[in-house]
């Protein structure tokens, strides 16, 4: 794949590939408002092993609407469900989307546009060039470090490295050798991304944020872990 994009797509096949565990609350409406979206939708949801009861009203979703559920034997974390559930992509583009309410899937039109014009073969939705709601500091702190960081190490130039809203044309993202387990996913795909030349495009995005009492699950450790990430893949396949 070389740094510039390929060609325009016509029509594209989105691949929504969203990695889910314990999210009994928002579950039911998030892969309903996937499904809405006016594109040709191809969502992939992987169950990683959830206790909550995820589990069970993701088999009955599946029966009634029909889309791909994989169901991982344990949990493994964000990165090894996104890696099964890239496993599993036939469309043309993948789009990656937390399982949470925090994106709006209204907004895939904006993030795949580059792409589907020939454009860029990755994006990046940056919140920082769109509208934050609901961001602890400590959580923008640690964004603007990461973001830093990608930008010292691999001449990013984004706004955005951690965000969740990513897009890539889908035999980019086949080929390469993705082995996070956690939450390194994004430092791992934006160093390995970089380290092939390749420039990501970035369109803003608006987000609204949700507390560890609303189910959120990254931790400040998983920061210093996207840290270590986005410094040992600067030196290392």
């Amino acid at each position: 794949m070389t740094p510039s994009a390929a060609s325009r797509i016509a029509n594209p096949l989105v691949s929504v590939v969203m990695p889910a565990y314990n999210e009994r609350d928002t579950i039911d409406e998030i892969v309903r408002r996937v499904l809405a979206v006016p594109l040709r939708i191809e969502l992939i949801v992987v169950d990683d092993c959830s206790t909550d009861g995820t589990r069970d009203l993701l088999q009955a979703l599946q029966r009634e609407l029909g889309f791909t559920l994989v169901l991982q034997p344990s949990n493994g974390g964000k990165g090894s469900a996104l890696r099964a559930g890239f496993t599993r992509v036939t469309g043309d583009i993948v789009v990656i989307q937390d399982a949470d309410l925090e994106y709006d899937p209204q907004q895939f039109h904006r993030l795949i546009k580059p792409i589907v014009d020939g454009e860029a073969d990755v994006v990046y939705g940056s919140r920082f060039a769109g509208s934050i709601t609901g961001m602890r500091w400590q959580n923008r702190l640690a964004n603007l470090i990461l973001t830093m960081t990608a930008n010292l190490l691999y001449r990013a130039h984004i706004t955005d490295e951690a965000t969740c809203y990513k897009a890539f044309r889908a035999d980019l993202l086949k080929s390469m050798p993705l082995k996070c387990k956690r939450f390194e996913f994004c430092p791992e795909v934006t160093a390995r991304t970089c380290k092939r030349g390749i420039r990501i495009a970035e369109v803003p995005i608006d987000y609204v944020g949700r507390t560890a009492l609303q189910g959120k699950k990254i931790r400040w450790t998983d920061g210093f872990a996207a840290l270590w990430t986005l410094i040992k893949y600067r030196f290392v396949d």
